[in-house]
């Protein structure tokens, strides 16, 4: 409506495979301009985007103004992928270039060192796009317009692999003349036993595995045209694709003395993380991470122990037992770092659950920060921490009060079959796990029974 409208300078952010650069080509479709992908990762000189000066040998000028070269147009869509991925160096810090390139107030006159004379990059509509944003430093990160792009549930994924993925690789397998298909069944059992991933890549690599297993066996002679499969089962899936890569359930879905299941959020979308403690008698009070364990989540699990060591009477732990034994808190898998506060109800509840030697009500996972007095606090990548939890088939999850509003803009299939306990305080999440609601039923029928006869 405003031709001269300063654009925003969009950045999609979310897991790899979700379609953020598929988005971006889409924009440019439908604003009919040309779209251009400068890549970012791995970047450390600062000449990549200003360019040489001329007086070096070698001089080129920086990748902004190569993608408007190529391109042939002054007001293309450009993608700038990995944005998060930048690095530094001794020749210079490449985000700090950028400031200049995306920044509406300045890039109507962006200087590039090969071209000598300033350039107007107003026209131009950058889109930004990121697995993680705490590695964008905050001025550029200041500079953007944050949409976070979610992974997909199983129900989605299946409505895009029928629609999309399946017929673009039955076509590049060369099998367009057979009349192969994939019912839902057949998908379902590659997204849950062969893919656990928030993004579409994984998926789409496990089909084309298939479809060209199939056009092998054709080249081979082993089918014609009259008697070629048409319709594929799980079982076929299964002898082309091989062992299951996921099992049915959670390794640790049975309930257990010590072990608490964690909601976490990667780059790689949601993830369930079994948190397991266990007592070592030593005689003096001492609290060990392992698991790669990042330092924030080193201070998440110090500050669960703390408050545990000053509120042991109100969740029934003997003293004794907390101040004689080591306390040993692991992670699995130990090879991948982890970090991050979301762990920290998580932690206490597997210290809690050791030391009562009570195992916490089971199906449940949950997330939420804690405070060294108890208060949960909210996280971040509620919908992926969700789909986590559905993916591994587990029945509760227990959130931060204040994500409420996350929860209830997820849509109905993500949250089937799935109960959700909203908690402000770390006794709230007590109550929930180790609290038998019978012996509430019979300390309230107790205290009507007083009352009748006190009142008699």
């Amino acid at each position: 409506m405003n031709p001269n409208a300063k654009s925003p300078i969009i950045c999609f952010v979310g897991p790899p495979g979700v379609g953020k650069t598929s988005l971006g080509k889409s924009i440019a479709k439908s604003m009919n301009r040309k779209f251009e992908r400068i890549s970012l990762g791995g970047v450390h000189d600062e000449a990549d985007i200003r360019g040489h000066r001329k007086t070096y040998i070698g001089a080129y000028p920086g990748r902004v103004i190569q993608a408007i070269k190529n391109c042939g147009s002054t007001n293309p869509v450009i993608m700038l992928d990995e944005i998060d991925k930048v690095t530094s160096d001794h020749r210079g810090d490449p985000s700090a270039a950028l400031l200049e390139v995306l920044d509406p107030a300045q890039n109507k006159n962006f200087a590039d060192h090969y071209l000598g004379a300033p350039f107007d990059l107003s026209d131009v509509f950058f889109i930004a796009n990121a697995n993680n944003l705490s590695t964008i430093p905050a001025p550029l990160k200041d500079r953007l317009e944050i949409i976070h792009i979610s992974g997909y549930s199983e129900q989605e994924k299946l409505i895009i692999a029928n629609q999309y993925i399946v017929p673009r690789q039955i076509e590049e397998s060369g099998l367009d003349f057979a009349n192969i298909e994939f019912d839902n069944q057949c998908l379902s059992t590659v997204i849950n036993n062969y893919t656990r991933e928030s993004g579409l890549r994984g998926l789409e690599k496990q089909i084309a595995s298939v479809c060209r297993k199939i056009a092998r066996q054709y080249a081979e002679g082993k089918f014609d045209s009259s008697n070629l499969m048409k319709q594929l089962t799980p079982e076929i899936i299964q002898s082309h694709l091989g062992i299951k890569k996921f099992g049915e359930d959670f390794f640790h879905k049975e309930s257990t003395a010590g072990v608490s299941l964690g909601l976490a959020y990667t780059s790689f979308g949601g993830e369930v993380l079994a948190i397991e403690a266990n007592l070592i008698p030593t005689g003096k009070s001492k609290l060990v991470l392992t698991g790669q364990l990042g330092d924030v989540m080193k201070e998440s699990a110090q500050a669960a122990y703390s408050y545990l060591k000053a509120r042991h009477a109100e969740f029934g732990i003997d003293r004794n037992i907390l101040l004689s034994n080591e306390l040993h808190i692991h992670v699995p898998a130990g090879a991948i770092p982890k970090d991050g506060p979301s762990a920290g109800i998580a932690l206490c509840s597997a210290m809690v659950s050791i030391l009562k030697n009570q195992a916490p009500k089971s199906d449940t996972a949950m997330t939420g920060e804690i405070t060294l007095l108890g208060k949960v606090l909210p996280i971040g990548g509620v919908k992926e921490k969700v789909l986590a939890a559905h993916r591994e088939g587990l029945k509760r999850v227990i959130l931060p009060h204040q994500n409420k509003a996350d929860w209830l803009e997820l849509e109905a299939h993500s949250t089937k079959n799935l109960e959700a306990h909203f908690v402000k305080d770390y006794s709230d999440v007590f109550a929930l796990l180790f609290e038998d609601e019978s012996s509430h039923l019979n300390i309230d029928a107790t205290q009507n029974i007083l009352k009748d006869v006190l009142a008699s």
